[in-house]
């Protein structure tokens, strides 16, 4: 079974996938990593007004799969 890495950096701090995943294709990292971001995405609440993160899917040759970029920006108004 294929071996994927998926390695996370938030623009302040990376964290190289040293472990990784094996996972029967493509398509199924792809999966793995959409769960990963939805879950980065849920603690957004706790975050600043603007926070970026970058996750890159590599298969076992080190080749880039995939790119995801995860993005919250939030602007305050003046209601009053």
């Amino acid at each position: 079974m294929p071996r994927f890495t998926i390695d996370l950096h938030d623009g302040a701090h990376f964290v190289r996938d040293t472990e990784g995943f094996d996972l029967p294709d493509a398509d199924a990292a792809r999966e793995k990593l959409v769960r990963i971001m939805s879950k980065i995405a849920q603690g957004f609440a706790a975050v600043p007004e603007r926070q970026d993160y970058l996750a890159v899917v590599r298969d076992e040759h080190r080749k880039v799969v995939f790119r995801a970029r995860l993005s919250l920006d939030i602007e305050t108004f003046d209601v009053g």
